[in-house]
C-alpha cells in the first residue's frame, strides 16, 4: 500500500510536470480544444468562474490512456480559450474514484468552514465503489489549488449502486442550495436543498422524460435568456443518455422543474455523434451568457481513438439563448466569445456557383470556415479532410430537408465497429427561403457545425490521413451556389 501511494503521488506530480512541458504536437491533438497533456479524460466537472479565471476539472485517469481511476484533473483560463494546467485536484484514494459533480465558491460561507473571512471553492462529486455511488465533498481555500476532502463524507447517500452526478447552484429566491443529480435506471433527476451544503433535503423528481433509450447521467439545471430580449429567461434542463444529450425548457420555481416542452418530444443539444456530459459554468460574471462544454467522444468507441499519448478533449465552449418556434423552445448555441482571435490567414471567395465539386489547397485540418450558401436540388455542402478520395461531409439535403455530418469516407476508422457504423448522422432541418449558413471547425479530429446561428449544432471526430488536408465545396445534383465562402487557419492556444 506504501509503495502504490507512493508511486501516486509520483504520477500526480509527474502528469503536471509533464502537462507544462507538453509539445501539444502530436498527431491529431487539436489546438484550440482543451485536452488533458496526457492520459484519459471524459466528463467536465466543477465548472465554476472565480476572480477572473475560469476553472475546468474533469474526469481523468493519472495511471494510463484508458478509463479508470478516476480523479479530478484542474486547468485554468481566463478567456476560455487559453488554458494553463495545474496539479491534480481531487484524487482516487481508499477505493473510493471520484466521479462527475460540480464546484461553487461559497462567497457567504454558508458551509461555515471559512474563518477571518477565508471564501471557501467547494466540490461536490459523486464517490464510487464497485457497490455504492453517493454524494461527498471537498474543500479549498487557495482558488482551487489544493483541495481538502470533508472528513463526514458522504453527505447525501441513498445506499444505491447508481445515484451520482450532482450539480449544485445557488436559487436565490429562496435562499438555499440546489442540487440536481440522477438516479440512471430510473430516468429520473431528484432535486434536493440545502442551506449549509452539508445537509439536503428532497424537494421533488423529474423524469421519466424524453429519451429513455439508455441510462441518464450528468444533469444540469439553469437559466437561459430569451433570444432578443435577455431580460426574459427560462430554466433549461440537460441530461446526457449513454452517447447522446438531451433538453427540457421550462420553469423551476425552487422545488419543481416543469416542462414546456413538447411531450414526447425528443431535443437534443447537439445532434453529433461526439457531444457527451455537458454542463454550464456556474456563478459566471451577470453581463454573460450560459456557457456549456462537453466531452467530445462517444462511450462507444472512447477507449479505442488512435490518439496518444492523450485521450480525448472538450468541446468548445458555447454561449446558449432559446427561442420559441410554434409550440416548441429550441436551444441556440454557439461558440463563446474569444475564439476568433485565433483566426489566422483568410481565404474568401464569393458567389461561387458549384454543380460538382470545387476544391481549395488549404493544406490545414486547423481551420474555421463559414459558408453562406443556397443549397441544391440535391445534396450539398462542404467537405473536410479532402485527399486521397477520403473527405469528411458537412451537407443538406434539400429533397429530405435534413442537416447531415459525414465520416464514412474519411480514413482511419476500423480501430472500432461503432466507429465506422453508423458513419452518417443527420436531422430534419427546415430552412427559410432556401438559406443555409454553415459555421464549421475543424480542429484536426474534432469537428464542430453551427446551423443558422446555432439553430442546429453537430460534433463529430475524425482522424484523417497525413496528406488528407483539402477543403472542398460540393453538390451532387444541380447547382448551389455559395454566396461566399470564408477559410480561416486558426492558431493554437498551446503555443
Amino acid at each position: 500500500m506504501k509503495n502504490y501511494f507512493i508511486l501516486f503521488c509520483l504520477l500526480c506530480t509527474g502528469s503536471f510536470i509533464h502537462a507544462q512541458t507538453a509539445t501539444y504536437k502530436e498527431k491529431y491533438r487539436p489546438q484550440f480544444h482543451f485536452s488533458p497533456a496526457i492520459n484519459w479524460t471524459n466528463d467536465p466537472n466543477g465548472l465554476v468562474y472565480y476572480n477572473g479565471e475560469y476553472h475546468i476539472f474533469y474526469q481523468h485517469n493519472p495511471f494510463e490512456n484508458k478509463w479508470g481511476h478516476m480523479t479530478w484533473g484542474h486547468a485554468i483560463s481566463t478567456d476560455l480559450v487559453h488554458w494553463h494546467h495545474l496539479p491534480l485536484a481531487i484524487k482516487e484514494e481508499n477505493g473510493i474514484m471520484i466521479f462527475s459533480g460540480t464546484c461553487i465558491v461559497d462567497k457567504n460561507n454558508t458551509i461555515g468552514f471559512g474563518k477571518n473571512g477565508a471564501i471557501p471553492m467547494v466540490a461536490i462529486y459523486t464517490g464510487h465503489t464497485n457497490t455504492n455511488q453517493s454524494q461527498h465533498l471537498a474543500y479549498s481555500f487557495d482558488k482551487g489549488r489544493t483541495w481538502k476532502k470533508y472528513a463526514q463524507n458522504p453527505i447525501l447517500d441513498l445506499h444505491k449502486k447508481d445515484f451520482r452526478d450532482p450539480k449544485v447552484f445557488w436559487y436565490a429566491p429562496k435562499q438555499y442550495w440546489v442540487m440536481a443529480v440522477v438516479l440512471p435506471l430510473d430516468h429520473k433527476v431528484q432535486f434536493y436543498k440545502s442551506s449549509n451544503l452539508l445537509q439536503w433535503a428532497l424537494l421533488s423528481e423529474f423524469g421519466p422524460a424524453g429519451d429513455i433509450s439508455g441510462i441518464w447521467e450528468c444533469p444540469d439545471l439553469f437559466q437561459v435568456p430569451v433570444a432578443g430580449n435577455a431580460s426574459i429567461k427560462k430554466w433549461v434542463l440537460t441530461n446526457s443518455i449513454s452517447t447522446a444529450m438531451q433538453y427540457f425548457v421550462g420553469e423551476f420555481d425552487g422545488i419543481s422543474f416543469h416542462n414546456e416542452s413538447p411531450a414526447g418530444g425528443v431535443f437534443r443539444p447537439d445532434y453529433g455523434p461526439d457531444f457527451y456530459a455537458g454542463i454550464t459554468y456556474n456563478q459566471l460574471p451577470a453581463s454573460q451568457k450560459p456557457v456549456m462544454i462537453a466531452w467530445a467522444n462517444n462511450w462507444g468507441y472512447a477507449n479505442d481513438i488512435p490518439t496518444t499519448p492523450w485521450k480525448s478533449a472538450m468541446t468548445l465552449p458555447r454561449e446558449m439563448t432559446v427561442r420559441k418556434d410554434a409550440d416548441k423552445w429550441i436551444l441556440l448555441n454557439k461558440p463563446a466569445e474569444g475564439i476568433e482571435k485565433l483566426k489566422g490567414e483568410l481565404l474568401a471567395d464569393e458567389s461561387v456557383l458549384v454543380s460538382d465539386k470545387k476544391t481549395y489547397d488549404t493544406t490545414g485540418t486547423q481551420l474555421e470556415i463559414e459558408a453562406d450558401m443556397q443549397p441544391s436540388t440535391g445534396s450539398s455542402g462542404v467537405q473536410l479532410a479532402v485527399g486521397n478520395g477520403h473527405y469528411a461531409e458537412v451537407g443538406y439535403d434539400l429533397a429530405a430537408q435534413k442537416l447531415y455530418i459525414d465520416r464514412s469516407h474519411t480514413a482511419n476508422q476500423s480501430f472500432n465497429k461503432n466507429f465506422e457504423a453508423p458513419g452518417r448522422f443527420e436531422i430534419p432541418f427546415v430552412l427559410k427561403d432556401n438559406h443555409l449558413v454553415l459555421h464549421i471547425y475543424f480542429d484536426n479530429s474534432l469537428i464542430e457545425v453551427f446551423a443558422n446561428n446555432g439553430e442546429a449544432a453537430m460534433t463529430m471526430q475524425v482522424f484523417p490521413a497525413d496528406n488528407d488536408n483539402s477543403v472542398a465545396l460540393f453538390s451532387t445534383s444541380g447547382a448551389a451556389t455559395f454566396n461566399s465562402i470564408k477559410i480561416w487557419k486558426m492558431k493554437s492556444t498551446w503555443e
